[in-house]
């Protein structure tokens, strides 16, 4: 754990801050790669996490970006209205679940909205290295897009595209055919709000991406009726306790209430925190951290928001 200390809090756009966390000791905090995120701990005992969108390199400080969300559980709503310049924090190390791949050919880095945040770091990256990359950034006006002033000047500025939904015409993007126009090697690159990227994923699998070239950074999971969840139990393999999961609680949930110290993160099936193992039965999968492939084969789930589709799941717990 780290304690730092907001050094600067800047507006960047409509409900969109900024926030610059130095080392409360004065030494230097740990480079990370581009796409990581850092767990904050909030005053208020929550813990979130958030993409680092400054320099990756022997950084100064980290920043972060964080769009006021009007359903916040209370992160983005703690930050907005009670973070205040020269207040200590806790952070973890940076962590990295959306790297850069190491596979050649162009990068294709599509942003919607807050999602600019890890990309940002892409772009600075790749065209440090002199990669071929685009930046295509789509939000719903100029006012609402973050940073948009520095990518207007950056060294890199002739190769940012930014679209509008409202406003000049000639900024609205046609995404899909960017990805048509694509070389078969190019890697993309998507972040942003759940209907953005899931619309940009059936796309470029419609055009014959293949899914080892399309990478991804969720930051929420889409909202469920919990009304509609059963009841079922989880075994634990070490002992064969039996645990009761009610409609409407999560197996973390149970798990944490029986005495079983789990670690967890995100609590939103995003990070793989508590990335558990299953030993027996069907899980419903419920996450965005675990490829098609890997909730395909069943042997493990994110408890923090799967269920089960058999009465009872054996977990190497």
């Amino acid at each position: 754990m780290i304690e730092v200390i907001v050094g600067a809090i800047r507006l960047e756009a409509q409900d969109i801050h900024s926030f610059e966390l130095f080392r409360a000791d004065g030494a230097a905090l740990p480079s990370f790669e581009p796409g990581a995120h850092i767990d904050l701990h909030l005053p208020n005992g929550l813990v979130r996490q958030y993409s680092l969108c400054g320099p990756a390199e022997r950084p100064r400080h980290y920043r972060i970006a964080v769009l006021r969300c009007r359903d916040s559980r209370g992160g983005s709503a703690t930050l907005h209205a009670e973070l205040r310049v020269g207040q200590r924090l806790r952070i973890g190390e940076p962590r990295n679940l959306f790297p850069l791949s190491p596979e050649p050919g162009p990068r294709l880095l599509f942003a919607g909205g807050i999602g600019i945040t890890p990309l940002l770091a892409m772009a600075e990256r790749l065209a440090r290295d002199g990669a071929d990359f685009q930046l295509h950034y789509c939000a719903h006006s100029a006012e609402r897009a973050a940073f948009v002033d520095y990518l207007d000047r950056c060294a890199f500025a002739d190769r940012v595209y930014c679209h509008f939904d409202h406003g000049d015409s000639s900024r609205r993007a046609d995404l899909r055919a960017l990805l048509a126009a694509s070389p078969r090697d190019a890697q993309l690159y998507l972040c942003g709000p759940a209907g953005f990227m899931q619309w940009i994923e059936e796309s470029a699998r419609e055009l014959g991406w293949e899914a080892s070239r399309l990478h991804r950074e969720h930051f929420a999971a889409a909202p469920r009726d919990a009304n509609a969840d059963g009841t079922f139990e989880v075994q634990l393999a070490s002992n064969g306790a039996l645990i009761r999961v009610a409609a409407g609680q999560t197996v973390l949930a149970a798990l944490r209430e029986a005495g079983v110290d789990l670690p967890a993160s995100c609590e939103q099936g995003i990070c793989g925190t508590c990335l558990t193992r299953v030993l027996d039965g069907e899980p419903e999968h419920r996450d965005l951290y675990l490829s098609e492939e890997e909730q395909a084969a069943n042997d493990c789930f994110t408890p923090c928001c799967s269920r089960s589709r058999s009465p009872r799941l054996v977990l190497d717990l």
